[in-house]
């Protein structure tokens, strides 16, 4: 397209149900496609903690304390495009007794409870499965090769097994496999799931939105549907360089006890989530073509989280973008 008027902007975005979100330097914005096939957008100034406690320019730690303010704006966002969902709905059922329960209890905080609840509920679940888990297991396969029943097998073998098993190298190699068959496992499933297809089409549609507005093309549907649905800012990409930092950083470790290796992986967590901050920012910005070659397994990953958007998807999407341009020409750049 028109090289001459690329730019690399900071904003970015999330699929959400029909619709997309927007996040720029000022503010966020949550465009929805309504039932009555209006378009409703929702913008939020932003009160990002980073800026205002002065940590913006602290490598790591920004990465540390942009990945949970992300997830709450996501959360948020997600919530709010649900209830347009809702609509849809029969309006004569009942709430379930849980539910007049959970009302009577929180009242108008009931959905903030909600929301902190899964984004502590994403964190466990993802924490425990993809970064505890394969420890457990790959320590799991070493114990049993170093027990004494297994000892009762001839000696010469024995040696061998245990010479490998108890061999660091081989056991960071072991979690890291256990990790990325999870990892692909669980993104193979997700990418199968006929509920996922519209927000994979959003998120398709949030990519081609923002490759056209970096381009400097028109914001238009039409000129939107040309460009890539992919992109190397994608959350995608961010969560397989945070698996590959953890095979990485997890590597150093040592194997004696289940609870000790435990306990550093999760000290090390807010490294990894950091690291994985600075390397994402840093190849979305870079036109070096090393740099492009190390992002294409990120890329080819989006093929299972990203569809072909429509143009009333696009639509959607540069709706919400439109929504977060900063005033001042350029405040949006790296």
């Amino acid at each position: 397209m028109n090289n001459s008027k690329k730019k690399m902007t900071s904003i970015g975005g999330q699929a959400v149900m029909e619709g997309v979100m927007m996040r720029g330097p000022e503010s966020s914005a949550i465009a929805v496609r309504r039932p009555d096939g209006e378009i409703e957008i929702k913008t939020t100034p932003i009160n990002s903690f980073v800026k205002r406690v002065g940590i913006a320019k602290i490598p790591i730690l920004r990465g540390v304390v942009s990945f949970f303010e992300s997830m709450v704006v996501g959360v948020k966002a997600t919530m709010y495009s649900a209830e347009f969902i809702d609509i849809e709905g029969d309006a004569d059922a009942k709430p379930s007794k849980f539910d007049q329960w959970l009302e009577r209890r929180f009242g108008e905080k009931l959905m903030p409870v909600i929301m902190w609840i899964s984004v502590a509920l994403g964190l466990v679940l993802s924490v425990g499965l993809f970064m505890l888990f394969p420890t457990v297991v790959a320590g799991f396969i070493k114990s049993v090769f170093t027990n004494e029943t297994f000892i009762k097998f001839p000696k010469a073998f024995v040696d061998a097994i245990q010479g490998v098993v108890t061999n660091r190298i081989f056991l960071n190699l072991l979690e890291a496999c256990i990790r990325i068959c999870l990892f692909s496992l669980y993104m193979w499933a997700v990418s199968h799931m006929k509920d996922m297809q519209r927000i994979f089409e959003y998120h398709g549609a949030e990519h081609k939105t923002i490759a056209c507005y970096e381009d400097g093309a028109p914001l238009t549907p039409e000129y939107a549907k040309t460009f890539t649905r992919f992109h190397p800012r994608c959350g995608t990409n961010f969560l397989l360089i945070v698996m590959i930092m953890s095979i990485l950083l997890f590597s150093v470790l040592t194997w004696e006890g289940v609870w000790m290796r435990i306990g550093m992986r999760l000290l090390l967590m807010p490294v990894v989530a950091g690291l994985s901050y600075e390397i994402i920012k840093f190849a979305g910005r870079s036109q070096n073509k090393i740099v492009k070659m190390l992002i294409r397994p990120g890329l080819a990953l989006q093929k299972l989280t990203t569809r072909e958007p429509d143009e009333a998807q696009l639509e959607v999407a540069i709706a919400s973008l439109k929504a977060v341009l900063p005033k001042q020409e350029g405040a949006d750049t790296w």
